[in-house]
This record gives structure tokens, C-alpha cells and sequence, in this order.
């Protein structure tokens, strides 16, 4: 869900989420004995095929459940009656404008909505009614997860990079 105010754009947050950034995250390869500049390899008729193939079932691999969640938790039906608009209407004042949208790139942090630039995530009904109270008097409320995590942890603390990396150039390719 995305919420619009018309108080407009207002300053970004220290943590960007690849949504956010235009979409695409930043991919870096990392060379490996088997994968590495030096490996050949040739485009043929039969490898083609397996590359168009690939691409077109990578994202079957991740069909996203979290709108049938979203759609039926009471976040989202509060928000309907809090703001009296539905999907696609604007409210009488000209304030807010309520659109549906696939993927804001936050499902972790689901039910979560995005007002304007901001992320309002792991939503309660109450939290969405104090995000639009807050609104409705001009202030803009702290974004960010509504459960006291930091940005996209894990509730049960971290699992994995829980010791430093290795130092700069272990496994990049030497012309980087």
C-alpha cells in the first residue's frame, strides 16, 4: 500500500530499501576457482534456451503471499475505515490518496505501508491511526518499523554477518 499526503516529499531516511533506490539492488560478482574471468564459456543454441528459461522462471520462485496476508489482516481494513477511502479513491480534504501497488521491496517488515518517501512498517491498527492523526494535524511521524527493531533485523536477533567479513579483496576480482 501506498499512502499519499499532500504535504509532499519529505526527507529520506538514513536506510534505503532497493525499492526505494529505482528497484535494483547493488550486484556485485564475487569470483570463485570455478567462476572467474578465466572461465570459458560460449553462448550456444542449447545454453540460450537454458538462460531464457532460467529468467522466466526466477520469478515463479517468489510469488508474493504477503497481499493475501495484507489484504485480510486488520491493519489494512483499519486503514480503509480510519481514512474512509478505499484502493484508488482520495479523501474529501484532497489530503490523502490511498493506491495499491505489487511490492515495495519490505516484506520482512510486512504489514507495512509507504507514505510518501517514508516506510511504515510492522503495523498494528493502532499505529495506523496514530500515522494518520499525525498527519491530519501536519506533523509527519517517525518512519521506520512500529516495533522497536532497527530497519529489516530479525525479531530474534541476528543470524547471519555476526562476525566481521573478511578484509577488502578476498574473493573480488583483482582488476576491481
Amino acid at each position: 500500500m501506498i499512502f499519499f499526503t499532500s504535504y509532499g516529499r519529505q526527507v529520506r531516511s538514513l536506510h534505503q530499501s532497493a525499492a526505494r533506490a529505482g528497484g535494483a539492488g547493488l550486484f556485485v560478482h564475487r569470483d570463485t576457482t570455478d567462476n572467474n574471468p578465466e572461465t570459458p564459456f560460449e553462448f550456444t543454441p542449447e545454453n540460450l534456451k537454458v538462460s531464457e528459461y532460467q529468467g522466466s522462471r526466477f520469478f515463479l520462485c517468489f510469488p508474493c503471499l504477503l497481499p493475501e496476508y495484507f489484504f485480510s489482516s486488520e491493519p489494512f481494513h483499519f486503514l480503509f475505515l480510519h481514512s474512509g477511502i478505499k484502493v484508488g479513491e482520495t479523501t474529501p480534504d484532497k489530503l490523502f490518496t490511498l493506491a495499491e501497488v505489487e511490492c515495495l521491496g519490505a516484506c520482512v517488515n510486512a504489514p507495512m505501508v509507504q507514505i510518501n518517501d517514508n516506510y511504515y512498517e510492522d503495523l498494528k491498527p493502532s499505529d495506523i491511526e496514530q500515522i494518520l492523526d499525525e498527519l491530519n494535524a501536519g506533523r509527519v511521524p517517525p518512519p521506520g518499523p512500529r516495533n522497536g527493531r532497527f530497519s529489516c533485523e530479525p525479531a530474534g536477533g541476528l543470524t547471519s554477518l555476526t562476525e566481521p567479513p573478511p578484509g577488502p579483496g578476498v574473493g573480488v576480482r583483482a582488476d576491481l
